[in-house]
């Protein structure tokens, strides 16, 4: 199984979780510290050191070779937990020429994704109750860089994992997709802005593990009892924003990532 976002946080958390069931683990970090610290907290709790690959989302060729990586790697990926994901506090625009949070929590992984299409198993998808502030137009997936607000880009690329995963599912029926929303989890957002830390403060917090546990429900469930392309909460059946459930837009926003990332749709 691959964690991306695995160095900190709910990708952390899923992982050493996997790992106690004894699943064998590939953990996916931007920061070599961090990521090899958590590798230690994983052979703490399997007895083996797990793989550990470094890429930064924000740069669409540390994705492509984080996936000739794993194809080396691996012949079959029974489970791509794409976790990784970032609130982004000021308006960035990538080396690709995206902003930042839609490139990282969405383009990235959606590359990946279609990169390792042949060697998936399964595919969970991180996103977020935050679907609803979004605005995604997938005619200008750049369009929340005007007159930025941090949690409505955010919103926005959590919308787009929702929709992803759902259109996966019905262009792969062969490979089971979900997204799922971790409720509000305490992890290393908002460390960069007082202001922001502090409003989250506010919030009914829960913890990484408890954040974690329907990633790797969803990871390990039969597919017989869940529904392809869905969206779960604390695992249960959930149902998104309308507009987050539009296979109209979804197809649309398939469409317009393949573009942009530069691979066939």
């Amino acid at each position: 199984m691959v964690v991306t976002g695995a160095s900190s946080g709910i990708g952390l958390a899923a992982a050493v979780a996997l790992a106690r069931r004894g699943d064998q683990v590939a953990l996916v970090g931007r920061d070599p510290g961090r990521l090899q610290a958590a590798g230690d907290q994983v052979r703490e709790v399997s007895g083996e050191r797990p793989e550990l690959f470094r890429a930064d989302f924000g740069v669409l060729d540390d994705v492509r070779r984080l996936a000739e990586k794993l194809r080396d790697a691996y012949d079959r990926i029974d489970v791509l937990a794409n976790n990784a994901g970032a609130i982004v506090l000021q308006p960035v625009t990538t080396v690709d020429g995206f902003e930042l949070s839609m490139q990282a929590n969405h383009l990235a992984p959606f590359l990946l994704s279609n990169l390792l299409r042949d060697r998936i198993g399964r595919m969970v998808v991180t996103a977020s109750g935050a679907h609803r502030s979004g605005v995604l137009d997938p005619d200008d997936l750049n369009a929340t860089l005007r007159r930025y607000r941090p949690m409505r880009a955010y919103g926005t690329s959590k919308q787009a994992n929702i929709l992803f995963a759902a259109e996966a599912a019905r262009r792969w029926p062969d490979l089971p997709a979900y997204s799922f929303h971790p409720g509000v989890v305490r992890t290393r957002f908002g460390n960069d802005s007082p202001l922001l830390a502090f409003g989250l403060r506010l919030l009914p917090f829960r913890s990484p593990e408890k954040g974690a546990e329907t990633l790797v429900w969803l990871a390990n469930q039969d597919p017989a009892r869940l529904v392809d392309g869905a969206y779960y909460a604390d695992r249960l059946l959930r149902r998104p924003l309308r507009k987050a459930a539009d296979p109209r837009l979804a197809a649309r926003l398939w469409t317009a990532s393949a573009k942009a990332v530069g691979i066939d749709g």
